[in-house]
């Protein structure tokens, strides 16, 4: 049976050694396909649709490596928690080539839990079925949802155990990425004051994504500038859908300007701007409404990295790095205000407009009101104020409607339109922490339906899906999540 082939370019083994080790994936006694994404794939330009599952299970497991394959475990250091790890480094990933698009946009191959990597540490570079049907539905959800992401190329059972706290079944994800370049990876070299290894580094980053500015008189402060716009994109988008990543360390920081690493990642239920779900966040540094300044300081480590490259007097370095630095608050501001106004129906721009928003937050939170379907449900309520929605019916409620109805008759916009609009960026469907709970828990006895149903609503988050509303709900009280796990 033929290799399949990728048509891999693999610029990253061009880079030196040093950015990188050779490896090879562990063999899966006896690897089983769960799912593969073939609209993806077709996206990608790979042709697999005559390859039968059980191949495809061999080449995702890692026992059987596309032909032109050339798999390697990148080097990385980062803060964990404010932490610096100057080694990091893909323990248990390896990515085993890079590709090109349709459209000629690059893209790495990635398998995780695909066995040990030179650059593991203490564990077994394997992970159990869990966190791969986690990161598949949440991965997928956020392309779905309009996030900048990771994607989900596929996922398979090895026919093995792996070894937590107890004995679960192993498994592998094909992650596919438009790069897997962190900030982490410039504090890799900057602590080692490889400075060549951080200008062929910079060089990398901006062809890989900002190919753009290739020719700016500072390449270092152009980068910076670029990096700190799609984190602030990034970051809002985050908030405006309720969604906390949970480990903002800067090793899953992509200097990209997409989501990275689902571990200990949740979408909230009840709004709370504190809320945390991940066990290992025990002081809350990754809280729902810490994300914004966790991203500035993340943005900082990047930009202590870039000192050398971006002038020789490193006084003047800092000043202009700082000056850029300096500008993420507003950028942040601005996308926030601008989702937020988008998500209560206001496409014009006025100056009270953040008071408003200010209001209807403090309702959500005074009255643990769901974050998600509240968005939803006040598209019925323009020009009411009475709701079957489940709506606490307050005096702030009353008020907040008072003000909002009056700024909406003052855009000039028709109602059904401001109805529509707001239906078309308020989703119905998100990955509700108890139904991917629920798809895990099933998976791990052998049955994937809730995963395979629950990845299929979630391609239309925004659609009536009348037969399917079970997914939209808050889960009930004994359904509750209140802690996620990472993944390792």
């Amino acid at each position: 049976m033929a290799t399949p082939t990728f048509s891999f370019c693999n610029t990253d083994v061009k880079l030196p050694e040093r950015f990188y080790a050779h490896g090879s994936p562990d063999k899966a006694s006896d690897p089983k396909l769960i799912t593969y994404n073939k609209p993806l794939a077709k996206e990608l330009g790979l042709s697999l649709d005559s390859v039968g599952e059980q191949q495809l299970a061999e080449v995702f497991s890692g026992n059987q490596l596309p032909e032109g394959a050339e798999p390697i475990a990148q080097a990385y250091a980062g803060h964990q928690f404010a932490h610096f790890v100057p080694q990091l480094g893909d323990g248990r990933a390896l990515l085993i080539g890079e590709l090109l698009d349709s459209n000629g946009k690059p893209w790495d191959i990635q398998l995780k839990g695909s066995g040990k990597t030179p650059l593991s540490r203490r564990g077994d570079g394997k992970s159990s079925l869990g966190p791969v049907l986690r990161e598949y539905i949440v991965s997928e959800a956020m392309y779905y949802l309009g996030v900048p992401t990771t994607r989900a190329l596929a996922a398979i059972t090895t026919g093995d155990q792996v070894y937590r706290e107890t004995a679960l079944p192993g498994a592998v994800f094909t992650r596919v990425a438009p790069s897997h370049i962190r900030v982490g990876t410039f504090q890799y070299f900057a602590h080692r004051d490889d400075r060549d290894g951080l200008k062929r580094l910079l060089n990398y980053a901006v062809n890989r994504h900002y190919p753009e500015i290739a020719e700016a008189s500072n390449l270092a402060l152009a980068f910076l500038n670029k990096v700190i716009t799609a984190q602030a994109s990034l970051v809002a988008k985050w908030l405006e859908l309720g969604f906390i990543h949970g480990v903002m360390n800067t090793d899953n920081t992509a200097v990209g300007g997409f989501t990275i690493d689902y571990g200990p990642c949740a979408f909230m239920d009840e709004f709370d701007p504190g809320k945390v779900f991940s066990s290992i966040d025990r002081q809350g540094r990754y809280a729902y409404n810490n994300q914004p300044a966790i991203a500035h300081w993340n943005l900082a480590r990047l930009a202590d990295s870039l000192v050398p490259l971006v002038d020789p007097l490193e006084s003047k370095a800092i000043d202009l790095l700082e000056t850029e630095l300096a500008t993420f608050t507003g950028q942040f501001e601005s996308q926030w205000s601008m989702k937020m106004r988008r998500k209560l129906g206001l496409v014009t721009e006025e100056e009270k407009d953040i008071e408003l928003i200010q209001l209807w937050f403090e309702y959500l939170q005074l009255e643990s009101q769901d974050y998600t379907l509240s968005f939803r449900h006040l598209a019925d309520l323009i020009h009411s104020k009475t709701s079957t929605y489940g709506f606490a019916e307050t005096t702030q409620l009353s008020h907040f409607l008072d003000l909002w109805n009056s700024r909406l008759d003052r855009q000039g916009v028709s109602l059904e339109e401001v109805k529509k609009q707001m239906n078309k960026t308020n989703p119905l469907f998100i990955p509700r922490n108890h139904q991917v709970e629920r798809a895990i828990q099933q998976g791990l006895k052998g049955d994937y339906s809730i995963f395979f149903e629950l990845n299929k609503v979630l391609e239309n988050p925004f659609d009536q899906q009348p037969d399917k509303k079970d997914y939209a709900g808050p889960p009930q009280p004994h359904e509750e999540v209140t802690q996620t796990f990472c993944g390792t």
